[in-house]
């Protein structure tokens, strides 16, 4: 028992090597009928026993798996044709549901007209009652549209036609001059599609080539953006330092203004008072210290106007400066 596997293990590995076996002769038997008629055909068991005919017969295994695979082929040959029956079921199915929801609509917009045209439109507002001459235009305008549609159909039905007895033609010619496929053929087909698959590598490299340059570009470019970043942010910087020495400068010069103006007072005050001074005044000059102190007032105001403008110059010197900056920085963006 440890060697030899169960009786019942064996008797349906048997039954099921019969059943395919059986399969494969009636497949075969209906391919070629003649060829399964035998000259043993007709006689009893109890005959061929005695002549030695019926005999206990079994495959090689090579036999056995040529048979497998003629019913494996058989099968999938079969299965193909139920799956492209199927499809074309189902395409046909399909094609009479879309028919159906494309004639459930126009039955809806049909009724939607009827109902507005002849129900509402066609309803004499003082009387109540339907309009004969609405309805009946109704119904022409619905007759020659239909035509108008049926006419249309024809056409396309009859260029369909057309088309289809072009290609049988076509077919037919190259039937007629016996273009189908030899060897030769074959061995030129999987030539070219050889060629093809080296185009196609070819191609799949250049794609990564391209991918990898494509890599270091985006590289490059991000660096560019950070550098662009960094100068942004200096043109910034630049921008507001500029407008802060312009509001310095603004100040400056109207701290000038003002000094200059200041000035301009004094010197009218000066020029009124010589004007209007007497005699007896002149005679009332200034003490020499106080001449001395105005002098020396004057030499400081002076000498705050001269700072002023050295301010001045130096404020305008650094907006130059300044203002080529940002115009180098923005030509350098």
């Amino acid at each position: 028992s440890l060697h030899h596997p169960p009786a019942h293990r064996v008797n349906d590995k048997l039954e099921l090597e019969n059943s395919l076996f059986e399969s494969y002769l009636r497949r075969a038997a209906e391919r070629n009928p003649g060829a399964f008629t035998s000259e043993n055909e007709g006689r009893n068991p109890a005959a061929q026993r005695k002549q030695g005919v019926m005999k206990k017969i079994s495959l090689e295994w090579h036999q056995k798996h040529e048979v497998g695979v003629h019913e494996m082929d058989d099968i999938r040959e079969e299965t193909d044709k139920l799956r492209t029956e199927h499809e074309a079921l189902v395409d046909s199915l399909r094609a009479q549901m879309e028919e159906t929801d494309i004639r459930i609509s126009e039955i809806k917009k049909d009724a939607y007209e009827f109902k507005r045209d002849v129900v509402i439109g066609a309803e004499n507002v003082r009387t109540g009652k339907t309009v004969a001459e609405k309805v009946v235009r109704h119904m022409d305008d619905k007759i020659r549209s239909k035509g108008s549609m049926i006419e249309k159909l024809r056409l396309k039905n009859a260029q369909l036609k057309a088309q289809v007895a072009k290609l049988e033609s076509q077919l037919q010619q190259k039937e007629d001059l016996g273009e189908v496929l030899h060897a030769i053929d074959f061995d030129q087909l999987k030539i070219e599609n050889q060629q093809y698959l080296e185009k196609i590598e070819d191609r799949n490299n250049e794609l990564l080539r391209l991918k990898l340059t494509t890599g270091d570009t985006i590289q490059v470019l991000n660096d560019i953006k950070h550098k662009l970043g960094v100068l942004n942010e200096e043109s910034e910087l630049l921008k507001g330092e500029t407008a802060s020495r312009r509001e310095m400068l603004a100040r400056i010069n109207e701290e000038i203004k003002r000094v200059e103006a200041e000035r301009e007072r004094a010197a009218r005050a000066e020029r009124k008072a010589k004007r209007e001074e007497t005699p007896q005044e002149t005679s009332k000059l200034p003490q020499v210290l106080e001449y001395v102190q105005q002098k020396s007032e004057e030499f400081e105001l002076q000498k705050q106007i001269a700072t002023m403008a050295k301010k001045v110059d130096l404020a305008e010197m650094a907006f130059k400066s300044e203002m080529r900056r940002a115009r180098l920085g923005t030509k350098a963006m």
